[in-house]
């Protein structure tokens, strides 16, 4: 089993900045990518960034620019800077990873850190 923690999260002013953290442990194998996800009230999970292995990345249109997406792999330990903060960014923020054992796909998910964005 792989655990994902996710911490950062909080209030913050429009226009304001916000790192997240999501440091991975256990049975960590090959991984393919990590990414962060975040749902709003009422609204889908949807994909705001990821970084593969190879460190290639993708954004949401929506956060493109604003939003930065890293590792550290020597601590299992993915990040999320993001800056020029909107109210619509408001949500919970979820690390997801996704890694590959024995020829199977498997995917992890964190439990989830609040993002709240006052305008």
């Amino acid at each position: 089993q792989v655990q994902l923690v996710e911490s950062g999260g909080g209030l913050v002013q429009a226009g304001g900045s916000l790192r997240l953290s999501c440091t991975a442990s256990g049975s960590i194998f090959s991984i393919n990518a990590m990414g962060w996800y975040r749902q709003a009230p009422g609204k889908q999970r949807e994909l705001v960034a990821r970084i593969t292995s190879g460190g290639s990345t993708n954004y949401a249109d929506s956060v493109k620019g604003r939003f930065t997406i890293s590792r550290d792999n020597a601590k299992n330990t993915m990040y999320l800077q993001m800056n020029s903060l909107k109210s619509e960014d408001t949500a919970v923020y979820y690390c997801n990873l996704d890694q590959s054992s024995g020829g199977y796909e498997y995917d992890y998910w964190g439990r989830g850190t609040q993002v709240t964005v006052s305008s």
